[in-house]
């Protein structure tokens, strides 16, 4: 059945626009603002598209909420209204004291889609997580991809199961307490299926960022451009229920206006936070180690609530791995006591030379100021596995005694810890690069752009995978019948194990960062932190280690492997182990 229907599409470059509705044409017309509009009656569900200057080939709604057939297709209507929500008792939940975990819906079960991740939801539950993240879900151009090559910013991979499918899936989460929080990508667009720039100056004359074209945010016409994101941004937390989002490489965003689209952002972020009375939650991903991302407006910053902290994961990979490459050097060259500065400071650059950058990197956080929950803490996370040669996850280079003494230090860290998926059992299957662009010269540019990369730093070319081979995708989905054999077991149980003490225990939570303090020994390698009035100690070595803990322990609360020796001040410590430990 048909009803009037107000079409819109903000396209000031072309000089005519035409509305292709169920394959008939009508008229549009356009304001002084470069808005074109038209009401002709439609169906529920109507294929419809727009037909720029001359053109006869329809191009997709730049705010398309459904492409059922590819990011090349007609756009399809799509009431997110129509659903009816199961959520109606949900509240929401605060990051502070929260525990992510990181995941791609295309990897995460064998269908790949987000009705099986549903199924799976259950195991999340018993791991004890609050939060689950997902890679970016917008459309892109082929059947499966990492996420941030997506060109459709509204709309939801059909091969995921579209926006209905989403719907469900964040319906089914709260209805289990968790929350959800959606990466999404600003700095950038795909490289195929981008009609955008037909419509409106996307991008900003001349500038560029590591993955192509920068998003235009300041230049002539920029105010629709930011309208754009922020609206984009909006409808993930009110029509689909979001709980948060993790902004993709905000440092790439360009911006020279006096309010930067983050602070604007977060802005309209707290006021529909108080119109839905829930919390919502804005996590930068950002390469500037700049606290003013994460301080409030009040004191003069951009007011986002947190961010990823990579040289926390550098400091304690390099240490655990003994990998030194490339940006690791000098976090491995620090030892332990570089790893004790980001668990006391978050940040390990803070205004200091980095070797990497050949430059001094970053600014001091203020520990006095900004709490601990605001940087989320992990040992793996998607761009660390995903980006290595070979997509190895850290369980193909550690035993399981340090990969429990890894966990360890990031869920008993000041941070907001984050799990990447699988790793809560040491996963075996690697998490690879993989693309499936349809045009050939693309898929053959990516593959040859990918191996070249490796082989100028010594790689094999014939060991480094093809991202368009389809076997490059499926070798990285979970295997989920590894959790009932060993050793993963036994590390899934020490997972849950340290997420129920955290949150069973104030001390853990702390964010307090000026009340932590860290004792260690690089040549025995062995690390104490000081949380409150408990002790996490932790012995990276194959030796027995006997630690001075400076108080007397009360009460093992928890071990990795074999239990340790209590004698008054001292903790005996098996080989590759670590312990929490009570004071009181």
């Amino acid at each position: 059945m048909s009803e009037p229907v107000d079409f819109s599409v903000w396209a000031p470059l072309p000089e005519r626009v035409r509305l292709q509705v169920d394959g008939e044409v009508h008229d549009m017309t356009r304001d002084d603002d470069g808005w074109w509009r038209a009401t002709v009656p439609a169906p529920a569900e109507a294929d419809y598209g727009f037909l720029l200057d001359d053109t006869e080939t329809p191009r997709p709604d730049p705010r398309s909420r459904r492409q059922p057939d590819g990011v090349h297709g007609l756009s399809r209507r799509f009431d997110p209204s129509a659903y009816s929500w199961g959520d109606g008792a949900w509240t929401g939940r605060p990051l502070a004291g929260g525990v992510v975990y990181e995941l791609h819906i295309g990897t995460f079960t064998p269908e790949g889609t987000l009705d099986s991740a549903i199924d799976r939801l259950g195991h999340l539950v018993d791991l004890g997580v609050d939060f689950v993240e997902l890679l970016p879900v917008n459309g892109f151009n082929g059947t499966h991809n990492w996420g941030y090559d997506g060109v459709a910013w509204y709309a939801v991979q059909e091969t995921y199961g579209g926006p209905a499918a989403y719907q469900r899936f964040v319906d089914a989460c709260h209805q289990r307490g968790l929350a959800v929080i959606q990466d999404v990508v600003y700095n950038h667009l795909g490289p195929s299926g981008n009609y955008l720039p037909l419509f409106f100056p996307v991008f900003s004359e001349g500038g560029a960022n590591t993955w192509g074209n920068s998003v235009n945010l300041s230049g002539p016409d920029s105010d629709e451009v930011r309208r754009y994101i922020i609206d984009n941004a909006l409808m993930w937390l009110r029509d689909m229920h979001v709980d948060g989002l993790r902004l993709d490489a905000v440092h790439a965003l360009v911006d020279e206006r006096a309010t930067h689209v983050l602070e604007e952002m977060a802005v309209e972020v707290e006021r529909l936070s108080v119109a839905e009375g829930r919390p919502l939650t804005l996590i930068a991903e950002s390469d500037l180690n700049d606290p003013g991302l994460v301080t409030p407006r009040v004191a003069g910053g951009k007011g986002l609530d947190a961010q990823w902290s990579d040289d926390f994961h550098h400091s304690l990979h390099s240490q655990l791995t003994g990998e030194g490459q490339g940006y690791y050097a000098d976090f491995l060259a620090a030892g332990l006591g570089g790893l004790a500065k980001t668990l006391t400071g978050a940040y390990f650059h803070a205004g200091d030379w980095s070797s990497f950058r050949r430059r001094h990197h970053g600014r001091p956080v203020d520990t006095a100021r900004l709490p601990g929950w605001k940087f989320l803490g992990y040992l793996q996370d998607h761009d660390q596995i995903g980006n290595r040669a070979v997509g190895d996850r850290i369980s193909a280079s550690l035993s399981p005694g340090l990969l429990a003494v890894g966990a360890t230090l990031v869920l008993t860290s000041p941070f907001t810890p984050m799990l990447f998926m699988g790793e809560e059992w040491g996963a075996s299957t690697p998490w690879q690069f993989f693309t499936s662009h349809p045009e050939p010269e693309l898929g053959k540019a990516t593959a040859e752009g990918r191996i070249g990369e490796f082989a100028e730093h010594g790689w094999d070319a014939d060991v480094v995978p093809d991202p368009q081979d389809p076997e490059t995708f499926s070798r990285s989905k979970l295997d989920w019948s590894e959790l009932e054999k060993e050793p993963h077991s036994e590390l899934l149980a020490v997972h849950r194990s340290l997420i129920a003490l955290r949150h069973a225990h104030p001390d853990l939570v702390d964010p307090d960062l000026t009340t932590m303090a860290v004792s260690w020994d690089d040549a025995d390698r062995w690390l104490v932190v000081t949380r409150g009035s408990l002790r996490v100690a932790a012995n990276l070595s194959d030796q027995p280690r006997e630690v001075d803990l400076d108080v007397p322990a009360r009460e093992l609360l928890l071990a990795t492997g074999e239990p340790p020796t209590l004698d008054g001040t001292t903790i005996t410590l098996p080989p590759e182990s670590a312990a929490v430990v009570s004071t009181r």
